[in-house]
């Protein structure tokens, strides 16, 4: 037992119990992390994308030691059918900058040296230890926690809860409700291993140059989810997600649809040699904003993927992540230095403060698109990605055919398939739910 009070218990060792206990441990108060894991991003096999402006916040020389892989350069957004892509895509020399505005990397090797920047703050970091329950008094005010490790009953001033989207700590403890299937994304990944000149010439990048490719279609066979590609220094990380409640109604398998993707002819020729080495599956808050839990109570508060904080539209999660766990962690520093306690009205003060950040500002404003897109995903992610595809195939096939003749083809395919309702319908709706 650790016979200690603490300012603060984290939970959770993940982009937000790592910024949380930083902030804390930084600003001189006594903080517990603690992560069920081996050690911290131990669970984490996959890629992802950081964003530096919130890390830069936390540790403002970050680039001069974390494991980095690629700065990103280049943006692809694909739109395909089962056989082409539609795409769109954003390059720079602007993003090969002094000071690189995005990166890839791999997180279980970032998530380890994020938490190592957290013992150095002062914090200390117990790994492979879970939390059971949430300690209370006689009044029902989180005193603490209980753990799995002998006599585990440790005591705090305030737990913060960054447990991850499936948390079940918080929903054992009737702080709010499990996720709705509809509110969160399996989304399966692989990391394709191949030589870096490979990569680099693949994807038409020098040195530490990185691309990202978003993908929706078909490939997703009806279902609300997206596909990606992240090119990191000697692998590719590839992967392909979908809302649980549409492999619920359709009985798809995550796999299948990861096999699906990565045998597409857009997509073969990039992994084409490489060598598999790393799955892993992950659970991912997709409800966005009408999705968000209460954010704090008596004695505790909750941040990151816990708090249903994920950008859908921009495929935003660990920046939201970060920003939430050193809000919260500067909220409750505020009020320990005025003398104030835990109660669930001096914690509210995290609610206003990320309130006033673009997190909750970025989420409001496309508060009705996830409902919007999973109630019309056979027309958004089947029925329209095929209209393109043929709509694209009519305007570059030279093949005789008078050019008012494949126009009113392309017209009348969209017109069959939606009708002018809904496709006046479908357009008006999506505008509404962008705004």
């Amino acid at each position: 037992m650790i016979d200690e009070r603490f300012d603060a218990i984290v939970v959770g060792a993940g982009m937000a119990g790592n910024a949380a206990a930083l902030t804390l441990a930084k600003r001189g108060m006594k903080v517990l992390q603690l992560e069920r894991g081996e050690y911290a991003g131990s669970k984490n096999v996959q890629g992802a994308i950081l964003y530096a402006d919130m890390m830069e916040k936390l540790i403002p020389a970050f680039r001069d030691e974390a494991p980095l892989e690629r700065h990103l350069v280049e943006q692809r957004f694909w739109m395909m059918d089962d056989r082409s892509h539609l795409g769109m895509q954003y390059r720079s020399e602007d993003f090969n900058e002094e000071r690189p505005n995005r990166y890839t990397i791999i997180r279980a090797q970032f998530d380890k040296w994020f938490s190592s920047k957290v013992r150095e703050a002062g914090a200390t970091v117990l790994c492979e230890t879970t939390v059971t329950e949430l300690a209370r008094d006689d009044h029902g005010k989180v005193i603490g926690i209980h753990t799995d490790r002998r006599d585990g009953e440790i005591h705090a001033d305030v737990v913060v809860l960054a447990e991850g989207v499936n948390g079940l700590l918080g929903t054992r403890a009737g702080l709010r409700a499990r996720p709705e299937p509809d509110k969160v994304a399996l989304a399966v990944k692989e990391m394709h291993f191949l030589p870096r000149e490979t990569i680099e010439a693949r994807f038409n990048l020098e040195g530490d140059e990185g691309l990202v490719i978003e993908a929706a279609g078909t490939i997703s066979r009806g279902m609300t989810g997206m596909g990606f590609i992240y090119a990191n220094k000697e692998c590719i990380s590839l992967g392909i997600g979908c809302l649980v409640a549409d492999f619920q109604r359709t009985g798809e398998t995550p796999y299948g649809l990861l096999d699906h993707f990565k045998r597409h002819p857009s997509v073969a020729p990039l992994i084409a040699g490489s060598e598999v080495k790393e799955y892993s599956a992950h659970l991912i808050p997709e409800g966005g904003y009408k999705a968000i839990p209460q954010l704090y109570g008596e004695g505790w508060v909750v941040a990151g993927d816990a708090a249903q904080l994920n950008n859908a539209v921009h495929r935003e999660g660990s920046n939201l992540a970060m920003t939430s766990g050193r809000i919260a962690a500067e909220a409750i520093s505020q009020l320990k230095s005025r003398g104030d306690r835990m109660t669930a009205k001096n914690l509210s003060l995290y609610k206003k403060m990320l309130d006033d950040s673009f997190v909750i500002k970025d989420l409001k404003k496309y508060k009705d698109l996830p409902i919007l897109m999973h109630t019309n995903s056979q027309n958004f992610f089947l029925t329209y990605p095929q209209l393109l595809s043929r709509a694209m195939q009519n305007f570059v096939r030279v093949d005789g055919t008078p050019k008012a003749e494949k126009e009113k083809m392309t017209l009348k395919s969209f017109v069959k398939a939606r009708s002018w309702t809904g496709l006046f319908g479908d357009a008006f709706r999506f505008a509404r739910a962008w705004r």
